[in-house]
C-alpha cells in the first residue's frame, strides 16, 4: 500500500463536477468556543430591514426564506469559496467526494452573476462537448443565469441521467454567444490513467484527487515499469485541467516521489487551521526524471502537488501558470442539517510560498500553440485572482499578469504514444529524453 495518512481535511475541488468551486475543507463538529461580541447597532438595522420586507414587499416572504438569504449573502460577501449549504446541498457535497455522481462534468464558480467554468472533467459530457476553462454560462436552457445563486444554477444543471440541457455560452474571442447541448450522465471519475509514451518513458494523467488516488498511482507506475523492463527512464505527470480533490490524495501523490521533507502546511487564525504534512521514505520512480504538466485549469490539490515537487527540485514543472486556489474551507454542520462552508486558512508550499491568487509559475513556460483562429487565441482563462472578493495572498506577493494558456481539454488518451497535436506533452517527452541522454 502507498503511504497513508489519517487526514480529515478535504480539498473538494473538481470531484463535484458541476457543483461548487474548488475549495479545501475541514469538517468540524462545532463552532469555535471563542467569545463573539455582537454588534447590536448593526443588528437593529438588520431587524428594521427584515420588518420592512415582511411588511412592504410586493409578495409575502417567509421568515425562513429571508433568514436563509441573509446567511447566504453574509458568506458570499466574504470570498468566492465561502457559502451556506442547506440540508440537500450538504448531502450532495458529501456524495460528490465518492467519485461517482450525476451531472455534466464541469467544475464551476460564480462570478459577476454568471456561472464560469474552471475546467471540465475528463471523459464527461462537458469535456466531450468541448467546454473549456473560462467559458461563461449565461443561460440554462432558456432561463437566464443572472440573479441565480451558484447552488440554484447547479440544481438546474443536475437532472435525470439521459436528459438534455442546453447551455448558452460566451467564450472570449468567439464573439457572439453559442449553444451547447449536453446529455446528463453518471459521472464516474477515474482519477488515474496511464500509458507508455515511448520505450522507457511513462505517462500518468490524474484528472482529480480522490482518497484512492495514491493507491491508483502506485498501481499505474507498477504497470508502466512492468511494460518497460522493470524500470522507467522518466515519467510525465499530467495535472492539466485537474481542479482539485481530497487533500490526502494530493499528499499521497506528492509523497510517492519524495523521500523526506515537508509537502504542504496551512496557516489560519484558529489553532485547528495550523496543519503540517511531511513526506516519508520511498520514491516510486527511484529518482528517475519527472515532468509535471500544469495549466490554468490546474487548481487547489493540483497546485499542492506541483508546488511540493517544485520546491524539492524533484520535478520540472512545465506549461502555464496554474489557477491560484490556495485557501482552505472548513465545513461546519448546523443544527438544521445543513452546513456553513467558510474559509479558515491558506495553504503554503514547503518553501513557504502562498499561491493564493498567484498560482504556480512553471519552470518552463509554454505558449499556446494550438491550431485555432487568431481571435480565439486572445482568450484569457479565468483564474482565482479574477474572482470578486478573492482572498489576498498571505505573503503579499505581487500577482503577475498571465500569458496565454497552453492547452484546453485534451482528447481521450491513446493507449501508447504521443498525440502530435498535444504540444505540451510532446515537449515534456523531448525534455525527458534529453535528460536521459545527459544522465548516461
Amino acid at each position: 500500500m502507498l503511504k497513508q495518512k489519517n487526514i480529515v481535511m478535504l480539498f473538494i475541488g473538481g470531484v463535484l463536477g458541476i457543483l461548487i468551486s474548488t475549495a479545501g475543507s475541514v469538517f468540524a463538529n462545532k463552532p469555535s468556543e471563542q467569545a463573539v461580541t455582537l454588534p447590536f447597532e448593526e443588528l437593529r438595522t438588520f431587524t428594521e430591514i427584515f420588518g420592512r420586507i415582511k411588511q412592504d414587499y410586493v409578495e409575502p416572504v417567509t421568515d425562513k426564506e429571508l433568514l436563509e438569504n441573509a446567511i447566504r449573502g453574509m458568506l458570499v460577501g466574504l470570498d468566492p469559496h465561502s457559502s451556506y449549504l442547506n440540508a440537500e446541498e450538504y448531502q450532495e457535497l458529501k456524495v460528490g467526494t465518492t467519485g461517482r455522481f450525476g451531472g455534466l462534468g464541469i467544475q464551476v464558480t460564480m462570478e459577476d452573476g454568471f456561472v464560469k467554468v474552471i475546467s471540465p472533467i475528463d471523459d464527461t459530457p462537458a469535456q466531450r462537448a468541448g467546454m473549456a476553462s473560462g467559458d461563461i454560462i449565461i443561460k440554462l436552457d432558456e432561463q437566464p443565469v443572472k440573479g441565480m445563486t451558484l447552488n440554484e444554477a447547479v440544481k438546474i444543471m443536475r437532472g435525470d441521467v439521459g436528459s438534455k440541457i442546453v447551455l448558452t455560452v460566451v467564450r472570449k474571442g468567439k464573439g457572439t454567444p453559442f449553444k451547447v447541448t449536453l446529455v446528463r450522465d453518471i459521472i464516474k471519475v477515474k482519477s488515474v490513467r496511464s500509458r507508455t509514451l515511448e520505450e522507457g518513458f511513462g505517462y500518468v494523467r490524474i484528472s482529480s484527487f480522490q482518497s484512492p488516488t495514491g493507491d491508483a498511482l502506485e498501481s499505474a507506475i507498477a504497470d508502466l515499469k512492468k511494460d518497460n523492463g522493470g524500470k522507467l527512464k522518466g515519467m510525465v505527470l499530467d495535472l492539466r485541467n485537474n481542479p482539485g480533490g481530497v487533500l490526502n490524495g494530493a499528499v499521497a501523490v506528492s509523497d510517492a516521489f519524495l523521500d523526506a521533507g515537508k509537502i504542504v502546511f496551512t496557516k489560519g487564525r484558529i489553532k485547528n487551521a495550523q496543519m503540517d504534512f511531511n513526506a516519508t521514505p520511498g520514491d516510486l520512480l527511484e529518482g528517475a526524471p519527472l515532468v509535471v504538466l500544469i495549466n490554468a485549469g490546474s487548481a487547489s490539490a493540483s497546485e499542492i502537488v506541483a508546488g511540493a515537487l517544485q520546491d524539492h527540485n524533484r520535478a520540472i514543472i512545465m506549461g502555464t501558470k496554474s489557477f491560484g486556489k490556495g485557501s482552505v474551507q472548513t465545513i461546519l454542520p448546523t443544527g438544521s442539517g445543513g452546513a456553513v462552508k467558510i474559509t479558515t486558512a491558506r495553504y503554503f508550499t514547503p518553501s513557504g510560498r502562498s499561491i493564493q491568487a498567484t498560482g504556480i509559475e512553471p519552470d518552463i513556460e509554454l505558449e499556446r500553440l494550438k491550431l485555432e483562429s487568431m481571435e480565439a487565441a486572445q482568450f484569457k482563462p479565468i483564474k482565482e485572482a479574477d474572482l470578486s472578493h478573492h482572498l489576498s495572498n498571505g505573503n503579499k506577493q505581487k500577482v503577475k499578469e498571465d500569458k496565454a494558456d497552453a492547452t484546453k481539454s485534451e482528447k481521450p488518451a491513446e493507449k501508447t504514444g504521443v498525440d502530435m497535436r498535444d504540444y505540451p506533452l510532446k515537449e515534456a517527452l523531448n525534455l525527458l529524453k534529453g535528460i536521459a541522454i545527459l544522465n548516461r
